[in-house]
C-alpha cells in the first residue's frame, strides 16, 4: 500500500468514526422528533414548572418548536 492511500484511508477512518459519533447526538433527533417530544412529555408529567424554576429565569419551552 502506497503512503498516499494509507494516509487516505486513516483520514477516512477518523472522518467516519466521528460521523458515526454524531449520529445519535445530532441527527437522529433531528428525524425522529415526535419520538422526543412524546419522552419529554412523559417526563414532564406531574410538574409544576413554577416550582421548580428559579425566581426571574424563564419558563421552560418547546425545546422542538421553531423559532
Amino acid at each position: 500500500m502506497s503512503r498516499n492511500t494509507r494516509i487516505t484511508v486513516i483520514f477516512g477512518g477518523f472522518v467516519a468514526a466521528v460521523a458515526a459519533a454524531f449520529y445519535p447526538i445530532f441527527f437522529h433527533p433531528l428525524t425522529h422528533v415526535s419520538e422526543y417530544k412524546k419522552v419529554q412529555q412523559e417526563n414532564r408529567e406531574g410538574i409544576n414548572q413554577q416550582d421548580v424554576q428559579p425566581a426571574g429565569v424563564k419558563i421552560w419551552s418547546d425545546p422542538f418548536k421553531s423559532k
